[in-house]
């Protein structure tokens, strides 16, 4: 239940393309709260989205969750972006002016399937005068030295797809401005995220790793990485009820590290809104089978052989 009563502000940005997985992210959203949190969820999208796309949401959210929309053709003319990402990664830069009526607000990207209570987190953080709260990586060794061309140590690069956002003080200190100058520097090789790594440095507040289980955090080949910055009970805790977050291959292409789940949400959806996406449908035969115990266990011990040779 909220502490507070009023709707927790959400914010996710997509393209065209990623519709049917924003649903999905916020179908595990309101699956793990309790049915008295409400949510208003902006929408920061690369163009108009269409009415049928926002009655579709109006379906899956219910009484809980309210929408709004900004469209975002041309805010961040002039900032570099890499080709492995489109410039929606970039919006979060500005949520401070978007958002001049909103203290502090919840974003997350479209890649995650939450199964935390974000109502919980939203109205017991304490952000006092920082920027944000995080999840620091813990990187690998190879990934050191950019991390320190950043001017950061190792265990101070947080991962910005999961944050809660201090939009008050950013607007005080006038960040919006200073993250879009900093985001034409060319060559980043994650450009927002490092912008806000770089300028944020000393002013965040570390959240548990379970609120964003990235790729590296899930993988049993990573632990070593992840004890060096986490407890042992923090790694229990991640594969045991984290927020996935699929920061390599995606779950509705390939069998990602439990893809399983998304698929589970996705069964969820309401059918207007799972008729348009094509499904693979192997991929999507093996989620069901990994989602008993018997096929859970053939597929997790045919991945974990696989990944044993591959590293």
């Amino acid at each position: 239940m909220s502490i507070l009563n009023q709707n927790i502000p959400v914010v996710i940005a997509f393209t065209p393309n990623y519709f049917v997985p924003a649903c999905v992210t916020l179908k595990s959203i309101l699956d793990n709260s309790s049915d008295l949190d409400k949510y208003k969820v902006y929408c920061l999208l690369t163009e108009e989205l269409a009415s049928q796309y926002k009655e579709l949401l109006c379906v899956l959210g219910g009484s809980r969750m309210e929408f709004a929309y900004i469209n975002m053709t041309g805010k961040l003319e002039g900032i570099y972006i890499d080709e492995r990402y489109t410039i929606a990664a970039s919006f979060r830069l500005v949520l401070a002016e978007l958002l001049p009526h909103i203290d502090r607000v919840i974003y997350l990207d479209c890649d995650i399937i939450v199964r935390q209570n974000l109502a919980v987190l939203y109205n017991s953080i304490e952000l006092g005068d920082n920027y944000m709260a995080v999840i620091f990586e813990s990187p690998l060794a190879h990934q050191f030295s950019y991390i320190e061309k950043l001017g950061l140590k190792w265990n101070e690069y947080f991962n910005s797809g999961f944050l809660v956002m201090n939009l008050k003080q950013l607007r005080v200190d006038n960040m919006s401005e200073q993250f879009i100058e900093a985001s034409k520097e060319e060559g980043l090789q994650f450009p927002d995220q490092d912008v806000l790594n770089k300028l944020c440095k000393g002013k965040t507040v570390g959240l548990s790793p379970k609120y964003n289980g990235i790729r590296t955090f899930l993988l049993p080949q990573f632990k070593d990485e992840f004890l060096k910055l986490y407890s042992l009970k923090d790694w229990v805790d991640v594969q045991r009820y984290s927020n996935i977050h699929y920061t390599g291959g995606k779950p509705w292409d390939i069998m990602a590290v439990k893809f399983e789940y998304w698929w589970k949400y996705f069964d969820r959806l309401p059918r207007e809104i799972k008729m348009g996406f094509p499904i693979k449908k192997s991929l999507y035969f093996l989620s069901c089978i990994k989602r008993n115990a018997l096929g859970k266990w053939v597929i997790n011990a045919g991945s974990n052989l696989l990944r044993w040779i591959k590293y």
